[in-house]
């Protein structure tokens, strides 16, 4: 990628998947340092989204470059990737520092005795995410909280330039939520790197977000926080009344149609989304 060119560019994609359109005509750039939140109902098509950034997913149409090159099923390890937060077993043998590890270096994962570069490196991750105090506990006794930042450390392990995140705020109490959050955006302001955030709730990212991509009924809308949480912008984006409320500096969303009302397909039981 040239310096100062784009990490992330859709042009005039679609997806389809068992017949259904999720979106079509998505034009995207994001900025180095940007932070882009992408929200709607489940089923949306926002987890597909950065499934076809990651090469695994096929588009219908268009394209997308990511690092400057066009996407591959062979994968980046320049782009970071933060999964959801899903609890480790308690019997996983894995230490702490041994999931940074495997962003290191996973394919000489389980090696007794990795390169003292390589060491160096984990511990530098380790104190970035503020993991010092736990990286040597097995990760199953660990909190969802702790194994999130360990998941943002590995995450970060090839100091990717393209960071995608698949909710990676779901299950985590208020001070992790902000701690993630934290982490994701002294990365993109200190390294220009830019950031594709999945969130069903905006409110624990609103402060650091640059701008919004909302999916929702096989339609997309794109713009600034201001401008895409707007009771108007919704209604049409629905083709039904929404209503966007303020509560200090929490925002709701109410009257967003169920997947009967609005004709889309839903994974999981359709819910207000939560902004």
């Amino acid at each position: 990628m040239s310096a100062g060119g784009p990490p992330l560019r859709i042009t005039s994609a679609a997806l389809r998947r068992n017949g259904h359109e999720l979106w079509s005509g998505l034009d995207l750039e994001v900025a180095p340092g940007e932070l882009i939140a992408v929200l709607g109902p489940s089923g949306a098509g926002k987890t597909t989204l950065l499934r076809a950034i990651l090469g695994l997913e096929r588009l219908s149409s268009g394209s997308i470059e990511a690092l400057g090159e066009p996407v591959r099923r062979a994968g980046n390890r320049r782009i970071g990737y933060i999964p959801q937060q899903r609890p480790m077993p308690r019997y996983a043998a894995l230490r702490g520092r041994d999931l940074v590890t495997l962003g290191v270096d996973g394919h000489r994962f389980g090696l007794p005795l990795p390169r003292r570069g390589e060491r160096d490196r984990v511990d530098a991750l380790i104190d970035a995410v503020g993991a010092r105090d736990f990286a040597d506990r097995p990760v199953g006794v660990l909190s969802g909280g702790e194994q999130q930042r360990l998941r943002v450390g590995q995450a970060l392990a090839d100091d990717p330039r393209l960071l995608l995140c698949d909710e990676p705020l779901t299950s985590l109490d208020l001070a992790n939520q902000q701690a993630v959050v934290g982490l994701i955006d002294r990365h993109r302001r200190e390294r220009g790197a830019g950031v594709l955030l999945v969130t069903h709730d905006i409110n624990p990212v609103l402060g650091a977000v640059d701008r919004i991509l909302y999916l929702a009924g096989g339609r997309f809308t794109l713009g600034t926080p201001d401008e895409v949480l707007d009771s108007r912008t919704l209604t049409d984006l629905y083709g039904a009344p929404v209503f966007v409320l303020r509560a200090g500096d929490r925002l709701v969303v109410v009257g967003a149609p169920d997947a009967e009302e609005s004709h889309h397909h839903h994974d999981r039981p359709p819910r207000e989304p939560r902004l």
